[in-house]
């Protein structure tokens, strides 16, 4: 993960480069030519995206100078925590310095920790995952702009309202010309170095027209695209990676298999992890994860959900509550709690602590408003942003009363980078002219 700053090439190997941030030194691939040590680049995902002049990159690194560090010491403050109070439960504690030493914790050691109910040892576990994070991330945040390009999906997905099931929703579908051109303001206008790209299982939307968007908007704009369109196939995911996209958003939902395919009437499994392996092999980075709460899983489910993401190669994790639409096969179902889904995101930083990037999804945020902070507390550093034209939100209803269907994304960014420096978190994937360098940074939290 880099910083949304200018770094300085430190070492040049082949593809492999060595960059600086203020003395912190982070690894990237390189796909440009002629890059050389002392030159400056925005690095986003691990991939170097553009090469600035020295003079402008100077000059952006000098009015960041004071709130990078400054940023640093609040988050520093807010994620310490003491494990030396005597009325810690003794099983409790050793699970707990065990994860603080990147010792494996093992299934049925995170199934006890995901099942500790009093709000002061679930504080605990929170706060150790949080200091994770700060150990091996510092106070980097990704936070990704996403385009809903289509919500047209031929498949029958029991639990998502933009499936065949739901023929109450008025459907919507961007001309190329609107994705490419809403990808490049929220580039050169709100300062995004990263990008998904989503819609349903669109049929129109063939890997040759979805390609030949992706290799437009690389030409017009320096960006990390992300794609998640669904199983579009092998030769899909080949020819999108030619084209450039460096990322895909593919959830394999539950890793119980029999439960997979019972919400997934018609797909496989295998299929869905035959997609997220391929695309790992070819080099995208991976986001992937599962819902928590679905009608017939288990808690040790929800603990195997997690070692799948894992195994899978997980850049990012993505696991966000199940929240029923009222037209869907489970419209009935219950809605899990809060809590449930912070001991998720927790136990994933205590699972992979050193690589983990854990998003706090858009529905866990749509089940509680609070819970973008609370998550980004107990381990959280990912965030994305809808940057889809507003006229269109709506209909993306993949849940009801999605968040942020209305915000315009200047609010959005707004809202996200006070938020940000009242935690001292620095933005990884928006760029630096969102935050101002000044000395009032919110130093209590």
């Amino acid at each position: 993960m880099c910083y949304a700053i200018p770094g300085r090439v430190k070492e040049v190997k082949d593809r492999r480069i060595l960059v600086d941030y203020f003395g912190e030194e982070k690894k990237a691939i390189n796909e440009l030519d002629g890059l050389c040590v002392g030159d400056y680049i925005y690095v986003q995902g691990g991939y170097v995206i553009e090469r600035i002049p020295t003079e402008e990159a100077q000059s952006i690194l000098f009015l960041w100078w004071e709130t990078f560090f400054a940023l640093q010491e609040v988050d520093l403050r807010l994620s310490q925590i003491n494990l030396e109070k005597n009325n810690i439960d003794k099983k409790l504690l050793s699970l707990l310095d065990k994860a603080l030493e990147k010792d494996p914790l093992k299934r049925e050691e995170l199934l006890y920790l995901f099942t500790l109910n009093d709000p002061a040892t679930q504080e605990l576990l929170f706060k150790t995952a949080n200091f994770l994070r700060q150990k091996f991330h510092k106070n980097s945040c990704c936070v990704h702009g996403i385009v809903e390009i289509s919500n047209y999906c031929t498949k029958l997905c029991n639990y998502c309202g933009i499936s065949a099931h739901n023929t109450n929703l008025a459907r919507y579908r961007l001309t190329p010309e609107e994705i490419i051109e809403t990808s490049c303001r929220a580039v050169r206008e709100y300062g995004f170095q990263a990008l998904v790209l989503q819609s349903g299982e669109d049929p129109y939307f063939t890997p040759d027209i979805l390609s030949d968007i992706v290799r437009k908007i690389k030409e017009k704009v320096p960006v990390l695209l992300c794609v998640s369109f669904g199983e579009i196939g092998m030769e899909g995911l080949e020819k999108l990676y030619q084209a450039g996209a460096r990322a895909l958003l593919m959830r394999f939902e539950t890793s119980n298999a029999a439960l997979y395919e019972k919400l997934h009437p018609g797909k496989k499994f295998e299929s869905k992890l035959a997609h997220i392996k391929k695309a790992y092999d070819l080099g995208y980075l991976v986001i992937t994860g599962a819902l928590i709460g679905l009608p017939g899983q288990t808690k040790e489910d929800m603990i195997n959900d997690i070692y799948l993401a894992k195994a899978l190669g997980a850049e990012i994790y993505s696991f966000g509550p199940f929240l029923p639409h009222p037209h869907t096969p489970l419209a009935n179902s219950q809605v899990v709690s809060t809590k449930e889904v912070l001991k998720i995101l927790a136990l994933i930083r205590l699972v992979d602590p050193e690589n983990a990037k854990i998003l706090i999804t858009t529905a866990f945020e749509t089940l509680d408003r609070t819970m973008r902070r609370e998550g980004l507390l107990c381990g959280g550093n990912s965030l994305m942003l809808n940057v889809t034209p507003i006229q269109y939100r709506k209909y993306y209803s993949i849940y009801p009363n999605k968040v942020y269907s209305n915000e315009p994304i200047e609010i959005q960014i707004e809202q996200t980078v006070s938020l940000l420096k009242s935690l001292g978190r620095a933005p990884t994937d928006l760029g630096i002219t969102e935050i101002s360098a000044d000395k009032n940074t919110d130093r209590h939290g």
